[in-house]
């Protein structure tokens, strides 16, 4: 009597979970289990789950040439010491999409932003080139996602001009709340109120009288109803010299 005879005239109570395998043994559910199980644990085969996840959800794992996860320790409570970095996708018209790009910082509430027609490392250097020149004071470290833009050129144009490069967690947009935020601002008050170009060489003259505008003139309620700039000046203003500290 062979084996698969055997077992069928055994008529076990869980026949329904058995599998026949390809030399004609049953094989119960349990066992097809821990012979997964095995081959997972020794990296045989990809769990269900990381084959389902996105693309994008892996990015942290390509080699960061520069950025490094955020020190827990970090302090945060000075203009500049931390500024967000994201992007968003707008639709000009029903044919032409750009991506917005907004750095903001939490402290200061400033924020500077920039059209471009694609979302690329080149172009986020070129914006790092705005930051600098437009926030009010020194820069000393950026946060970003794990967005591929925010990868190569982006990281070697962070390290050439010395500024820390902090890469979020995967799934952690919580962190980057502040810039998520002011995001909303950007799509709300400007580019759903505004009759604009559909060329980023023409919109970006006018994104930056907005830019102006937010920063200079409109209260912040987290300011106690000053705009960025006025918090900026009396937050100078109260701030001693270092000459005349002893």
């Amino acid at each position: 009597m062979s084996l698969l005879q055997k077992a069928n005239s055994q008529k076990p109570a869980y026949t329904a979970f058995l599998t026949p395998s390809a030399e004609g043994f049953l094989v119960s559910s349990a066992t097809v289990g821990r012979i997964i199980a095995s081959l997972v644990a020794r990296g045989g085969v990809e769990p269900a789950p990381t084959l389902r996840r996105r693309p994008y959800a892996r990015r942290w794992t390509a080699k960061r040439r520069f950025a490094r996860r955020r020190p827990r320790d970090l302090a945060v409570n000075e203009p500049g010491a931390l500024v967000q970095l994201d992007t968003i996708y707008v639709n000009l018209t029903p044919t032409k999409a750009i991506k917005h790009f907004t750095a903001y910082d939490p402290v200061a509430k400033w924020t500077v932003g920039k059209a471009f027609n694609r979302a690329t490392a080149h172009a986020a250097a070129s914006f790092l080139d705005k930051i600098l020149a437009d926030m009010p004071f020194p820069v000393k470290a950026i946060q970003v996602d794990g967005g591929a833009e925010f990868m190569a050129q982006f990281e070697t144009a962070c390290q050439a001009k010395g500024v820390a490069l902090y890469a979020l967690p995967p799934r952690r947009p919580q962190m980057n709340g502040a810039v998520e935020r002011c995001n909303g601002a950007w799509r709300y008050e400007f580019y759903e109120t505004y009759d604009l170009p559909s060329g980023v060489e023409e919109l970006n003259p006018i994104l930056d009288s907005f830019q102006h505008l937010y920063n200079h003139h409109r209260p912040r309620g987290a300011l106690a109803g000053q705009t960025p700039a006025n918090y900026l000046a009396n937050r100078s203003a109260s701030t001693p010299h270092p000459s005349q500290m002893c």
